[in-house]
């Protein structure tokens, strides 16, 4: 039976599938639950299945807090890669939460099987990986989504309308910061979850830019429609001292020779989930806040300011309203974009599994050219950093 009715890209929303789509879990850390419930948010997914620990006892005390039959727990993501693939009742897809240096092997587990992926950024520690993925995703012409989870807020699909109907005219420059203050006691790093973000074998070259920086590089691309090009990066230590950067700053450029810059920070006090945006252009210019999600200002040279809000009408496209629960004023966030993200990654499953086309402009799911992107740029601050020089940024 087709997941998808004939009638889907006409729709007003995404539509509702004929079943409900079966997830596994690769990683049983705090940003697997965090997944997991954002995906039964989008509707559109079970979460039946999950290699959550090596340790046996782990893994099914783990299963149980997700609700996942005890015969489906793992203690390997490559057990559970051939034996969910032998299923009739096998999942549709995985997602990966590991720590970055377990993405590879974990990615290669399941496409090696035929199972679409849905992996955390950054996408790999190593550019060779990144390609080697590419070429893997290929191969398989499976889905391969990954989490830049920022670009799925509604306000930000609706930025990007906004530079694509040309209302901020030919760009000029573009800037964006992503300020955290978790780092400032002494004792950041100590928790579980934090531990292997500042552990060179496990997170890579880098702490904040490789986690949110590259959250960073990716919107200020996503909403501009302009690739990053070369990059002058400067690594900091603002805080107690670590092995690995607490701070970024940089200076960047991308097609057209269009310049701008990117801070990345876990060392501000008063920014929780500070990530802003903002591009500017020969017409006007844009400005989104994530502290202030729900709301977008347009700002065109010589006229009053525009706030958008996220809801119905009142200028929202079609294709951002798709992508929004409830009414204006009645607040969405973090969990919300999630669920978008696991909705149009439903989206993609469900087209290839019923054998059809992606429409144009339909989706807006980061796949693993975009992961990849990242990992060019993660590598091209790396360099830059360690020369003092400007670094140019691999495209792929």
């Amino acid at each position: 039976m087709p997941l998808l009715p004939t009638d889907f890209a006409d729709l007003p929303r995404f539509p509702t599938l004929s079943r409900r789509l079966r997830l596994g879990v690769v990683g049983g850390g705090r940003i697997a639950g965090t997944q997991a419930i954002a995906a039964r948010l989008s509707d559109r997914w079970d979460v039946v299945a999950g290699a959550l620990s090596s340790r046996p006892q782990a893994a099914q005390e783990k299963a149980a807090a997700f609700y996942i039959d005890p015969t489906r727990a793992y203690t390997s993501m490559e057990a559970m890669a051939q034996a969910e693939a032998a299923r009739d009742d096998g999942v549709d897809a995985v997602m990966i939460t590991t720590p970055n240096h377990l993405h590879y092997a974990a990615a290669q587990a399941f496409l090696d099987v035929g199972i679409p992926v849905l992996c955390d950024k950054p996408l790999t520690n190593d550019m060779d990986e990144a390609l080697g993925l590419i070429a893997m995703a290929e191969r398989s012409e499976q889905v391969f989504g990954v989490s830049y989870v920022m670009s799925c807020y509604p306000m930000v699909r609706q930025a990007r309308a906004l530079v694509q109907s040309g209302q901020v005219g030919e760009i000029n420059q573009i800037h964006v910061e992503f300020m955290q203050d978790w780092m400032i006691p002494e004792t950041a790093g100590q928790a579980p979850h934090e531990q292997w973000r500042l552990d060179p074998k496990r997170s890579g070259a880098t702490s904040t830019v490789g986690d949110i920086g590259t959250h960073a590089a990716h919107l200020a691309g996503f909403v501009s429609g302009l690739a990053m090009t070369s990059v002058r990066a400067d690594f900091h230590v603002c805080g107690h001292p670590k092995i690995l950067e607490d701070t970024a700053f940089m200076m960047t450029r991308f097609v057209g020779d269009v310049p701008g810059s990117l801070l990345a920070t876990r060392l501000a006090p008063g920014n929780r989930g500070g990530l802003r945006l903002r591009v500017f252009g020969s017409e006007g210019g844009i400005e989104w806040d994530m502290e202030q999600a729900e709301r977008l200002k347009l700002a065109r040279f010589g006229h009053p300011d525009q706030i958008f809000t996220r809801g119905q009408g009142h200028g929202i496209v079609p294709s951002v309203e798709r992508l929004t629960r409830t009414g204006r004023g009645f607040p969405e966030g973090l969990l919300e974009a999630w669920a978008n993200l696991y909705t149009e990654f439903a989206m993609a499953v469900a087209l290839k599994q019923d054998g059809l086309a992606r429409p144009d402009n339909w989706l807006g799911l980061p796949e693993v050219r975009d992961g990849a992107a990242g990992v060019a740029f993660v590598d091209a601050a790396v360099r830059s950093n360690s020369s003092g020089q400007w670094a140019e940024i691999a495209q792929v």
